[in-house]
């Protein structure tokens, strides 16, 4: 008997858990996963429109190239105020009679399946699916009385739509990013707001080239570099008079630094308030993007190179980028001694100490190995 997995869901937007829960029940089950997008999910409020979910969705399965998924417009194109999902079920059980149907949900919808409409009808005509989640603790009562089916596997990520709309998480497909960023969805969105034109183009440049490096490197948790990319500049676009009150209440220790660094403390701040960004090596690779200091971690030297030397800055930086792609921490030595040849030609010196901090340690890092060889 043919087995048929419906995943209907706001997909808003769709991410890499969505199409790996789809892709274990297609494994294990050897079944096909029909995508079904809600155009007016009963219990959301979309943060987009319906066509730029849909869009996102199509964009996702065919990035994905599994000939296992496919997509169904009924909820799509229904005229009915809002969409429930027994209705859904009653038009594959009538479209597919000889299939045997799941319907596959996430295991935080477990427990409140009691509260869908006519659950038990629809427990009768698709048995519920959940792939179990690490730390969520499920309703036993509701996967008996709806004879809901556990697949052997248990689930470790934590991405959510939520997060990926706020920057918290990217965990997305890369044609979903680019469309995304192309549409100004979500936290472009809100950069949008923040910034203009210029400097969001030149965020998005340096998120995607931060990317790029990390993944190259293999550095671990590489998503967070496109994060702090895109948010280091977030604070650069606030009023002289505004950043200097924040500065005064925020990072005093930093008021006497000249001006032009404001944007970079206080980009941890916004990233952090704004954004929700906790963790810590994410937050220090905006507060200390532009001037570097002594002991960076690996994202603050990253995100210190791609914003000196991504591709819309007018210039060829295309030798340093290779060589950040290649090493990571060779490239920002190499970034780093050509942003103090630069200042040294122009006459310029260095004017805080923290830049002074970042030339001393690295440079003269760089200068031994030389020596030694």
């Amino acid at each position: 008997m043919r087995n048929l997995v419906i995943f209907g869901g706001s997909f808003d937007p769709v991410h890499n858990a969505h199409l790996e829960m789809a892709r274990q029940a297609a494994l294990l089950l050897n079944a096909e996963v029909v995508f079904v997008p809600a155009k007016s999910p009963r219990w959301k409020d979309p943060a987009t429109t319906a066509e730029d979910r849909l869009a996102m969705l199509r964009l996702a399965l065919k990035e994905s190239g599994s000939p296992n998924f496919s997509l169904d417009l009924f909820e799509y194109n229904s005229k009915a105020k809002t969409n429930y999902s027994i209705d859904t079920v009653k038009y594959f059980a009538s479209k597919y009679k000889k299939a045997r149907l799941f319907f596959l949900i996430g295991a935080d919808e477990v427990n409140a399946f009691h509260k869908w409409k006519d659950a038990e009808e629809l427990s009768r005509l698709a048995t519920p699916l959940f792939i179990p989640r690490a730390g969520l603790e499920l309703d036993d009562n509701n996967i008996e009385k709806f004879h809901m089916q556990r697949l052997p596997v248990t689930f470790n990520s934590f991405t959510s739509s939520s997060a990926i709309r706020s920057c918290r998480c990217i965990d997305v497909p890369l044609s979903v990013r680019t469309y995304i960023e192309q549409h100004k969805l979500y936290y472009v969105k809100t950069l949008s707001e923040m910034m203009s034109t210029h400097r969001l183009l030149h965020s998005i440049s340096v998120a995607n080239l931060a990317f790029s490096v990390a993944i190259n490197n293999k550095v671990e948790d590489y998503q967070r570099a496109y994060i702090a990319g895109i948010l280091h500049d977030c604070a650069k676009d606030l009023p002289k008079d505004e950043a200097r009150k924040k500065m005064k209440e925020c990072f005093p220790e930093y008021l006497s630094f000249p001006e032009w660094t404001y944007h970079e403390f206080l980009g941890s701040k916004i990233a952090a308030e704004v954004f929700g960004i906790e963790d810590p090596e994410i937050l220090n690779a905006i507060k200390f993007h532009a001037t570097g200091r002594a002991h960076m971690g690996p994202l603050e030297k990253i995100i210190y190179a791609s914003d000196k030397i991504e591709p819309t800055r007018g210039y060829d930086s295309s030798k340093l980028i290779k060589g950040c792609i290649k090493n990571y921490y060779l490239g920002f030595q190499k970034v780093l001694k050509e942003n103090r040849e630069f200042l040294e030609s122009r006459g310029y010196k260095v004017d805080n100490p923290l830049t002074q901090e970042a030339f001393d340690l690295y440079l003269r890092k760089a200068l031994s190995r030389k020596k030694e060889r």
